[in-house]
């Protein structure tokens, strides 16, 4: 880069950044930060903001959010950790009116990525305009911009870049960058996305061995530094990790669970140039490939794109000629190894390198690599979609991009040659659209957008030779501000809107409970509806080209966790974690025509249903049973004979309970008793029942079971029994008693004292560790 525009580069000093970043984010989503839209796209409406909602309240009542009592017949909320309730930014939305302040906390986050990678590209390049390009790319992309209708992901990858900045630093430098570090570790863990962590740790990790060859610090501080960080944020990060861990190992999910279902598609190369290629907007009006729906986009930008490649192409060429042609490899084996350590060594090659694995394990079933990977390390198989690791290739291009900019006199040679090699692609790619289109895509948008890419890539270069240029002209001070403008107008044109907003009364509390009026209306203490498997599914294609209609009409369904909204419970839901026998349970039922469960719903308390061939209209069941049922006599069977009874509806709550064989020597109850339920009251984590016995007898509580659920009988604890499979219940004596099923997370408490101790250290370390001089 020229001395003239190194000297300008003071336009983009941090505080400045901050304001343009901001700016640029307003103008990108000026109606939502003012509060008169918000998101509702995908799971922003049907996941983030019901879970928000649910959780908001149980903050207004003074009450940390343990278990979720509306969807699964009851499921663990507070151990599912992408719901977010110990992450401390939280409290933006949990203070604020949750309409505005949902949208207003992601949009924070994509604000708090781009400066820190602002910071990071700072630090690596010295150099402020590259450090405000890298940073306004890392917050303007496809994949980031997707990241915003998932609050907890986009807070997670938000931290990314604070987390290798803080690390480096730490095991650089010591002291109290030991402990910024991992408060800042702890925070993007609290966050909760489990793939970006991980993903964010094994950059740390490739970062950390490169940095250990190169030995520019001590090996042996190196070596004590890092993993006491890594300590550190686990234990600050304890009182959230132990609950999610215990609910892991009673869960659903486990080695070999998930598939390579929404693997980048092998075409999906061409959507890095031309965004639009190969896909349709079907749903809600947002494109998506054909073949992956989990991100709308991974477009970086043109221009970081071509910035990216320069400094693959121009930094590692000018390492080739320095470091190997002038010595001699052919004849000196060592000196080979010495130059590939060397090679390692460079950062820019390491930013290169673990985006080509990053994009061979993004493209899934569609390659050889991951596959085989997930074979040698069966772990892997816990990660949901393969084209999240193209959040690598997401991070460490605005990098590159960067190091181009700051070393613009050696990589400027290449701007030609590089430009025209992707302009030559970028025409291919419209000619193979425009010659062989695929089943719903529209090909005139998408040969349009192409053609504004195309446009975008000439612009890029017309300003980058501008950079190039010496002299005192005023337009040339101008140039890296606009390069930053038409990097960020590239991304926000780059497609039809990727979160659209809607006005905030969508989510306007009991809106489809009033407009549906159901007798009787199902109750947190009283009944549950049930969407019919055909109606579920019929949910789950359904999908408008209007966002607005789109959510309307899957909230008078009750999809996903929509009914948190109107505090309406149900049976079914939407999370990643469930307790395994009743995900078990729930997943027969939702096997479309798989066995009659007719009197199964009836035990579960279902009092409204879907009408058969519909999905949007709800019909009364007559024959629920309410949630807490007494008397029935104990039938011991197996957990495989006790799905098949119920798939036969060979099974009626009102006078039996399947039990385990396993709890036959601790229930002496034989037959059938007459038990008075007197009264039942129902909270978020507890059930308070009295009952008159006139023996002993068992009481059933139709709630999913989980280990952390106990039960006291007049005070005194009792045995809790597995029952019907899925449930609980308890057996009382003789007589008048008062029963009380509680919620106690012992893996919470555990966590807490952790943290809070590790929390006092790292304080403590702060205010009170003397910095070497």
């Amino acid at each position: 880069m020229s001395a003239q525009l190194e000297n300008r580069s003071g336009v983009f000093s941090p505080a400045r950044f901050a304001l343009l970043l901001a700016g640029l984010i307003f103008a990108a989503f000026p109606q939502v930060l003012s509060g008169l839209e918000t998101f509702v796209a995908r799971d922003f409406g049907f996941f983030a903001y019901p879970a928000a909602h649910f959780q908001q309240e149980c903050f207004q009542h003074g009450q940390l959010p343990f278990w979720n009592p509306y969807n699964n017949c009851g499921v663990p909320f507070l151990a599912q950790w992408n719901t977010m309730p110990l992450y401390p930014p939280s409290l933006i939305y949990l203070a604020l009116p949750l309409e505005w302040s949902l949208g207003l906390f992601s949009l924070a986050h994509l604000w708090w990525a781009g400066l820190g990678m602002y910071f990071l590209a700072r630090r690596w390049t010295g150099n402020d305009f590259a450090a405000a390009f890298a940073g306004t790319a890392f917050a303007f992309n496809g994949f980031t911009l997707n990241l915003l209708m998932w609050p907890s992901h986009i807070a997670t990858f938000s931290w990314l870049p604070w987390v290798v900045l803080t690390a480096e630093l730490a095991w650089r430098m010591g002291g109290r960058k030991i402990f910024s570090a991992g408060i800042v570790g702890a925070l993007q863990m609290l966050a909760g996305g489990p793939e970006t962590i991980l993903l964010t740790w094994l950059i740390v990790t490739a970062l950390w061995l490169q940095q250990l060859v190169q030995g520019e610090t001590p090996r042996t501080a190196m070596f004590r530094r890092l993993p006491f960080v890594v300590v550190l944020v686990a234990a600050l990060s304890a009182v959230q990790l132990l609950p999610f861990l215990d609910l892991v190992a009673h869960a659903q999910r486990e080695t070999g669970y998930t598939d390579l279902r929404w693997s980048m598609p092998g075409f999906g190369l061409a959507n890095f140039l031309v965004p639009m290629a190969f896909g349709s907007t079907a749903t809600e009006g947002i494109f998506f490939q054909h073949g992956q729906y989990w991100t709308s986009s991974y477009y970086l930008g043109i221009g970081t794109l071509w910035l990216a490649l320069l400094a693959v192409f121009g930094l590692g060429y000018e390492w080739w000629t320095i470091r190997v042609k002038q010595s001699s490899l052919a004849s000196k084996p060592v000196s080979v190894f010495k130059s590939a350590i060397t090679f390692c060594s460079d950062r820019v090659i390491l930013l290169a390198v673990i985006s080509v694995i990053a994009l061979l394990c993004a493209l899934g079933e569609n390659s050889l690599i991951y596959p085989l990977l997930r074979k040698l390390i069966p772990q892997l198989s816990f990660i949901t979609y393969p084209v999240k690791f193209v959040m690598v290739v997401v991070f460490a291009a605005p990098l590159l991009a960067a190091f181009a900019l700051a070393d613009f006199q050696k990589v400027k040679k290449w701007i030609l040659p590089l430009g025209g090699i992707l302009l030559l692609l970028l025409g291919g790619i419209l000619f193979w659209m425009r010659k062989a289109p695929m089943p719903g895509d529209d090909t005139a948008a998408a040969l349009q957008n192409g053609i504004s890419r195309a446009g975008f890539l000439v612009l890029t270069g017309i300003f980058l030779y501008a950079c190039s240029r010496t002299g005192k002209s005023p337009l040339l001070r101008c140039v890296p501000l606009v390069l930053v403008l038409i990097a960020w107008a590239d991304v926000f044109t780059h497609e039809p809107r990727q979160n659209p907003t809607v006005p905030r009364s969508v989510y306007d509390p009991d809106l489809v409970r009033t407009k549906l009026a159901m007798k009787p209306q199902p109750e947190r203490d009283g009944s549950r509806l049930m969407l019919s498997p055909e109606a579920a599914l019929g949910l789950n294609r359904f999908a408008t080209t209007n966002a607005m209609n789109n959510f309307l009409a899957k909230r008078t369904g009750y999809c996903a966790n929509v009914n948190l909204i109107d505090h309406v419970p149900k049976v079914d839901g939407f999370f990643s974690l469930s307790p395994h026998e009743f995900d078990t349970l729930l997943t027969l039922i939702y096997s479309v025509g798989n066995g009659n469960w007719s009197r199964l719903e009836d035990f579960m308390g279902v009092s409204q249903t879907t009408v058969p061939g519909k999905m949007l209209e709800w019909q009364s069941r007559p024959d629920f049973l309410p949630l807490v049922t007494a008397g029935v006599k104990p039938v011991f069977l197996d957990d495989t004979n006790t799905l098949w009874s119920f798939g036969r509806n060979d099974f009626d709550g009102r006078k039996i309970v399947f039990l385990p064989p396993e709890t036959k020597p601790f229930v002496t109850i034989t037959n059938e008793t007459a038990v008075r339920i007197l009264r039942s009251d129902f909270s978020n984590g507890t059930a308070d029942i009295e009952v008159n016995a006139p023996e002993k007898s068992l009481v059933v509580l139709a709630q999913s079971y989980y280990h952390n659920w106990k039960v006291t009988v007049d005070g005194e604890p009792a045995d809790l029994l597995r029952a019907n499979f899925a449930f609980m219940a308890v057996q009382v004596p003789k007589g008048m008693h008062s029963i009380y099923f509680f919620y106690r997370d012992d893996a919470f408490k555990q966590g807490w004292n952790i943290t809070l101790t590790s929390l006092v250290i790292c304080v403590a370390g702060l205010l009170f560790w003397r910095e070497k001089t």
